[in-house]
């Protein structure tokens, strides 16, 4: 651990110092306006958002994967991601006027219905047969999409749309990054309850034997999962992969007990995400290369190998 939080640490100094306007700690400190404006206007902001988006999104997906009981889901390819970005549309078209955050309590809301509507599909797939689970989220999320789409398209909306769709922090200014804090919080919250979760994740029935009150924890991690979703998709944009890839990486290397796994989760979920920020930026410098697509292309390859490192797993 204590070497994860090192590397965190390297690549947050990293992200502060790499960008197109040159600025540096010493100009800082001898106060230089502009270097400190550039530093505490968008680069503090950029990274400190980057944390919180790579913790709190590989927490929810390792919540998310202990209630669906699945190691192929996330919120990005169960419905979730494109639910509460056709709730931000809904939002944006009947109450523009509206302050960020009640368009962050609709997406909200759509995002818990997605996750409701996606469970209650699972409840009726054959339980032995697993990577049925990803396909249907995926179909679902595709559906979702597509009525998002019409809808901005009947709205003029497609703009913001794709915005949405593709995640990317080059717009993360302070003053427009405020409401991530709201996920840091319930990744906290996620921890406190990590124990409960890990009784969900053996199934109802051994829950409500222990004693468990399952509804209430299942809505809780519902709540949780939504939310964070929805606040990650308002600000910067839907982040693909990361909910999967960090928690199949993290339950490889410590199991399935959550109090034991959430901060490898969150550890492991911002370094790989300060870690494809920067490598957007130097790519092509100085322009760059949004972050969705460099974790795409990253989380679909580690997907690929945890699909067919199961699998091969069990031929043997």
């Amino acid at each position: 651990m204590g070497l994860a939080l090192t590397s965190i640490l390297v690549m947050a100094l990293l992200s502060l110092t790499t960008g197109v306007a040159d600025m540096s700690f010493g100009a800082v400190l001898h106060g230089q306006v502009d270097d400190a404006l550039i530093l505490l206007a968008s680069r503090v902001p950029r990274t400190v958002a980057l944390i919180l988006t790579g913790a709190s999104m590989a927490i929810a997906g390792l919540i998310f994967q202990m209630l669906t009981r699945n190691k192929f889901v996330e919120p990005a390819t169960a419905g979730t991601a494109e639910s509460a970005g056709l709730g931000l549309l809904v939002a944006v078209f009947f109450f523009p006027a509206a302050p960020m955050l009640a368009k962050m309590l609709l997406a909200s809301g759509f995002a818990i219905a997605g996750t409701v509507l996606f469970l209650r599909l699972l409840d009726r797939l054959p339980p032995h047969q697993p990577l049925l689970v990803p396909l249907v989220g995926l179909m679902l999320g595709g559906v979702i999409g597509a009525v998002a789409t019409f809808f901005a398209y009947q709205t003029d909306l497609l703009q913001y749309l794709g915005i949405w769709t593709t995640g990317e922090f080059s717009g993360v200014l302070r003053g427009r990054y405020e409401l991530l804090w709201i996920t840091g919080g319930l990744a906290v919250i996620g921890y406190l309850y990590a124990d409960r979760f890990s009784i969900i994740g053996m199934g109802s029935d051994v829950a409500i034997t222990l004693g468990l009150n399952h509804r209430g924890v299942m809505w809780l991690g519902l709540l949780i999962v939504s939310v964070i979703t929805a606040v990650v998709v308002v600000t910067v944009g839907s982040i693909p992969f990361l909910g999967l890839i960090v928690p199949n990486i993290v339950s490889r290397m410590v199991g399935d007990n959550l109090r034991a796994a959430v901060p490898w989760a969150a550890s492991l979920g911002a370094g790989l995400l300060l870690f494809c920020d920067i490598l957007g930026r130097v790519l092509r410098a100085p322009y760059e290369v949004p972050i969705a697509t460099i974790l795409g292309v990253l989380g679909s390859a580690v997907f690929l190998m945890i699909l067919l490192g199961r699998q091969s797993h069990a031929v043997r």
